[in-house]
């Protein structure tokens, strides 16, 4: 299934300069790419623009949601009912973390399938907990915070941690409770390590209640003072109030990034800590991107280009679908994750409103139909070989970097992947001209999971599982290669334009 490598594409020279904001991406950053052929290379910039402007999984879903607009797809509420058209294009989110875009092709007929890909926007973080605020210790104010998955690991001290999110506010004039999304545009927080002189002390191991509570400031009194003694209690916006249960600094920096004078509109809020960072292009020829949150904003952002980037003229007879979920890294089991119903009970109303402008009845016949004769890509970031650790890889079965899409397999059913759904793969990427790598994790090590298993088996659908590969997953700090944007970019593409053709030539 591996092919030779390619000559890696050289990038242009100017490395880009990222600053924080705090609007989701804005300007947004233009679509490389809308023709048939696509250079994996213009995607790099973009890409770091987008991981580095858009932190959180509400900011990403924010960021694709605009760039679909922008781009002519029309917006869909699941709380209201759907009028689809042959040639339309729509997307819809769930909750603010999820969302599924769609193309329909111009010649769909009911029962005709849909090529998809799956991926996630979640990533390893650092959330609030309900009341983070917390009794100042020798001198410093200190934040309340639980890890959201492997959130919390070695590698979040000593980082310079930033805070984002979404704020529910009311508004004083209609009562109307509304979404608003914010990131302070500077590190507020720091995990701090114990020096090493302080012996066995500071070589863990360490209790992430006590020992990894980050710092966010000073107290305004005397760090001789008695801790309590004298302290009155915030009661920002007024005694029982959201505002009154948070830290009052933090209160008046997320007031004042969003302009908000009256404390207590602010309903509650989700809000997380994220390395500040920006993305940026490191390696001798540039040939690596050093970011956080990769897992898996590459494949999701991958995945999006190349549903822009498909022309409605390739596979018009089928629907073009790119399915964004939350919450993979705990399991997915929230009604954003792969295994609520968000992609079934989407695809069931698409089946509803298209039959009924081709004058067929809709029910489970059709629904079964349809997707029998759909093809799944479950899109989800997998280990690239790290030199360093040769022995823990699988002979053969070690993706590098800027080569191409690797197909994930799994003996014992944590992947999707089979024979069939390898073959119609490896046909797509003849058809691109892009190179399929594998992986297959050692029998004397664990394998991960994905949102493939889960969609596959509650709809029937045909499915592999393949991604981008990387260095250093569920770091807050990872690697992967500058071209694997633009390389996911390509295969995704082909995979949107060629399904109808070589799904034909599977009995």
């Amino acid at each position: 299934m591996t092919k030779q490598l390619p000559q890696r594409t050289p990038l242009p020279p100017q490395e880009p300069t990222l600053q924080p904001s705090l609007e989701p991406s804005h300007p947004l950053p233009t679509s490389p790419n809308t023709t048939s052929e696509v250079k994996p290379e213009s995607y790099t910039k973009p890409f770091l623009s987008f991981i580095s402007d858009n932190p959180t999984v509400f900011h990403a879903v924010t960021h694709f949601s605009q760039q679909l607009e922008s781009h002519g797809f029309a917006q869909l509420s699941e709380r209201e009912s759907w009028s689809l058209s042959k040639g339309g294009k729509y997307y819809v989110k769930r909750n603010g973390s999820a969302l599924v875009a769609f193309v329909v092709g111009k010649d769909y007929k009911s029962g005709n399938g849909a090529s998809i890909i799956a991926s996630h926007v979640d990533a390893l973080t650092v959330k609030l907990k309900p009341i983070p605020k917390l009794t100042p210790k020798a001198g410093y104010l200190q934040l309340g915070v639980a890890p959201y998955a492997g959130g919390l690991n070695s590698t979040w001290w000593d980082r310079d941690l930033g805070i984002g999110g979404r704020v529910l506010v009311k508004d004083g004039e209609t009562g109307k409770i509304m979404e608003k999304l914010v990131k302070l545009g500077w590190p507020i927080a720091k995990i701090p390590t114990l020096a090493p002189h302080f012996g066995a002390a500071a070589n863990g191991p360490f209790n992430k209640e006590t020992n990894m509570v980050p710092i966010i400031g000073l107290e305004s009194t005397s760090p001789n003072s008695a801790e309590g003694e004298g302290r009155k209690m915030s009661v920002l916006g007024g005694e029982g109030a959201f505002t009154a249960t948070q830290p009052e600094k933090l209160v008046k920096a997320i007031a004042g990034e969003l302009n908000i004078q009256d404390y207590s509109s602010i309903i509650n809020w989700e809000l997380e800590l994220f390395d500040t960072q920006p993305a940026q292009l490191g390696g001798l020829e540039k040939e690596f991107i050093f970011a956080g949150r990769i897992d898996d904003k590459l494949c999701a952002y991958s995945a999006i280009e190349a549903l822009l980037a498909s022309p409605s003229s390739s596979s018009p007879g089928t629907l073009k679908v790119v399915g964004l979920f939350d919450d993979e890294e705990i399991g997915s089991l929230l009604r954003q994750g792969a295994r609520g119903d968000f992609l079934p009970s989407t695809l069931s109303r698409i089946c509803e409103c298209l039959a009924a402008s081709d004058n067929t009845s809709c029910g489970p016949n059709l629904i079964a139909h349809t997707n029998a004769n759909s093809f799944l890509i479950s899109a989800d970031v997998i280990h690239a070989v790290n030199p360093n650790f040769l022995n823990a890889y699988l002979e053969n079965h070690s993706p590098q970097l800027n080569v191409g899409l690797t197909v994930s397999a799994d003996s014992n059913g944590h992947m999707t992947t089979d024979a069939v759904s390898t073959a119609l793969l490896q046909q797509i990427a003849d058809k691109c001209g892009s190179t399929l790598q594998v992986f297959q994790i050692r029998n004397d090590s664990r394998s991960g999971g994905t949102v493939g298993p889960m969609l596959s088996s509650a709809t029937g659908i045909r499915a592999v599982d393949a991604g981008l590969p990387q260095l250093s997953m569920h770091s807050i700090r990872a690697t992967t290669g500058s071209l694997e944007p633009g390389l996911g970019v390509k295969i995704f593409k082909g995979f949107f334009d060629h399904f109808e053709e070589v799904d034909a030539e599977f009995v």
